[in-house]
């Protein structure tokens, strides 16, 4: 947000997405209508990869949805047309003020000392400010006195209000749109009201395991995961290298060489899911016409006559293809190739020789559902 941070502009998703890898982008501004892949997608993309979770993103459309812009991340939404000056500075000047911010306050309602301290050291600190509350009636008091970034909130609080702590989070100013965590290691026993009440809030969440807490947290309050502690690392990438997701899913392999599409498929293989294998554009379009459930594509580019280029501006010329996740694979990494692909309709981009690791955790960003 200074002069040796310039603004870096894109009208593609594929591309923002690249862009938000390769530079040190502080926030990003997204609308929902794009050409080649709809907001919605690049922005649950930006929030499921480790490397780009953290950058607070902001729905800029005409697509007027709050509730789902904050269920799946975003910091703020702002309608489109922006009519006047004013608008822009304001949208302009709260993401500065969030991104200046460096250290975010979280608030934990926890009665139990034992798991209130084990919840604390979980969660770390430097970047993160905790305040403690042993009961819901110091939590809203606290609440009354201080603007917090997120409250974690265990259900099983003897003099539990989760009305009233709602009523803070979706109504009360100063905490406005504050994602509230409900945490607790037993089953939250709930009436009908109070069930669908939270299921009808999009700020609201629930987690029962200490890695899905840190997971959410970190989430919520934009820490960039290469700044925790090491075993915070080590829980967050077991718990989204999980192998269940690409379980059963359909890829094409579209590759001129076979011995290609063999050495990619014994890795893919080894998870159960299920190859299709072309060896010319035109045979991956007619593949992919027969076979409607394809979950992903890996796309060679290098391909005589009929390349890969040509082969997913055809697939994408397909209505019922548009939203297929189509990933370039090429063995040249000059400058402009990923520029090329991006424009073509690819969503995501891999050199040869590919490396398996990264080419599985593509794949299970973009095909979890």
């Amino acid at each position: 947000m200074s002069s040796r941070s310039p603004s870096r502009t894109t009208s593609r998703g594929a591309a923002a997405l690249t862009l938000a890898k390769e530079y040190p982008v502080c926030a990003v501004t997204l609308d929902i209508c794009l050409p080649d892949i709809n907001g919605w997608r690049v922005l649950r993309r930006l929030k499921q990869d480790l490397a780009t979770r953290h950058i607070p993103a902001y729905i800029v459309s005409t697509e007027d949805d709050r509730e789902r812009a904050h269920a799946m991340g975003a910091v703020g939404t702002v309608l489109k047309p922006l009519q006047t000056k004013e608008t822009i500075d304001d949208l302009f000047g709260e993401i500065r003020r969030f991104v200046e911010r460096p250290v975010k306050e979280l608030l934990v309602v926890e009665p139990d000392d034992g798991r209130r301290e084990r919840l604390l050291a979980l969660i770390g600190n430097g970047d993160v400010h905790s305040t403690a509350a042993a009961e819901s009636r110091e939590a809203l008091k606290l609440l009354d006195e201080h603007r917090f970034d997120c409250i974690v909130y265990d259900i099983q609080t003897p003099d539990a209000n989760v009305d009233a702590v709602i009523d803070h989070v979706n109504g009360h100013s100063p905490c406005s749109e504050t994602p509230l965590v409900m945490y607790s290691e037993e089953p939250m026993l709930l009436d009908d009201a109070m069930t669908d009440r939270l299921a009808r809030s999009a700020s609201i969440r629930h987690v029962q395991s200490p890695d899905r807490l840190l997971d959410e947290i970190s989430l919520l309050l934009h820490r960039p995961v290469s700044a925790l502690a090491e075993d915070q690392r080590q829980m967050l990438q077991k718990l989204h290298e999980d192998d269940a997701v690409l379980n059963g899913r359909r890829v094409l392999i579209v590759d001129d060489d076979v011995r290609n599409i063999f050495a990619l498929t014994s890795v893919l293989e080894r998870y159960n899911m299920h190859i299709l294998s072309a060896e010319t554009g035109r045979d991956a379009i007619q593949i992919l016409q027969d076979t409607p459930d394809v979950d992903a594509v890996l796309m060679d580019i290098m391909m005589p006559e009929f390349d890969g280029l040509d082969t997913t501006r055809a697939i994408r010329e397909i209505p019922e293809l548009k939203e297929l996740p189509i990933i370039a694979v090429t063995a040249k990494a000059m400058k402009g190739d990923r520029e090329k692909c991006i424009e073509a309709g690819a969503w995501d981009y891999l050199s040869k020789p590919v490396n398996p690791e990264q080419m599985l955790a593509v794949l299970r960003a973009w095909i979890r559902r």
